[in-house]
């Protein structure tokens, strides 16, 4: 019973894997004939034939880059906090309460709410940075969950070892619980980069651009990303 049942599964592995690989070999068969240098080096045009990803693809890069940035340092500093420092306070009950709720805002209001305070407040224009901050507050709340998660599950014998052997908290944090921790930290970082990258909507309503014939140069540069090329 035990083999069948092991059997039974891996059958249904093969075949969720199975599809997936049919489902990649299928998209970038049918994509690579479209792809060539130009259409990587060209910028966005009016014309099919000349248009290129190229400040999109930068502008993706870019903004990814602030966002993931963001989000990893604020994110796992938080998750320390609220499991290491103050795992059995009224305030971290709570903070964890809101903060998966906020996982389930839509995107839009992040967009709204990153247009007054980057845009206007702090007057960084609809810039990269603003985009790539706007993008951070979108995916901080997934960063912090998957980040307490991983720090929760550290084995409470690991720190009650160290505490043993005279470390402080913060070697027992810095030393045993990030390390152990990161598998999980990098698995949440992931899928909240993953899914800043295909947001369109915040980026939109903070002001990104919808058609840009040249790169960002600074972080203050204006700029568009691959969601909204593809849209418009």
């Amino acid at each position: 019973m035990g083999r069948a049942f092991f059997g039974l599964c891996l059958l249904s592995v093969a075949i969720a894997l199975g599809m997936l690989a049919v489902l990649l070999v299928y998209l970038f068969i049918q994509g690579i004939t479209g792809i060539d240098w130009g259409f990587l080096t060209s910028f966005a045009s009016r014309h099919p034939d000349k248009a290129g990803i190229k400040a999109a693809m930068l502008g993706s890069i870019y903004v990814v880059i602030v966002a993931g940035a963001v989000s990893f340092t604020l994110g796992v500093a938080t998750a320390l906090y609220l499991e290491e420092y103050a795992a059995r306070s009224k305030f971290a009950r709570i903070a964890k309460i809101n903060i998966a709720n906020l996982a389930g805002v839509p995107s839009i209001v992040y967009g709204i709410l990153g247009l007054q305070i980057f845009v206007h407040s702090l007057h960084l224009g609809k810039s990269v940075l603003a985009g790539g901050f706007t993008l951070a507050l979108l995916v901080l709340p997934i960063v912090i969950v998957a980040a307490s998660e991983a720090v929760r599950a550290v084995p409470p014998s690991f720190r009650e070892g160290s505490y043993a052997l005279g470390a402080t908290r913060w070697q027992v944090i810095w030393y045993m619980v990030i390390p152990q921790a990161f598998p999980g930290i990098l698995t949440g970082v992931i899928l909240a980069v993953s899914r800043a990258i295909g947001e369109t909507a915040p980026l939109i309503a903070m002001g990104a651009l919808t058609f840009v014939p040249f790169t960002p140069d600074s972080p203050l540069s204006r700029f568009t990303v691959l969601p909204i090329q593809i849209f418009n």
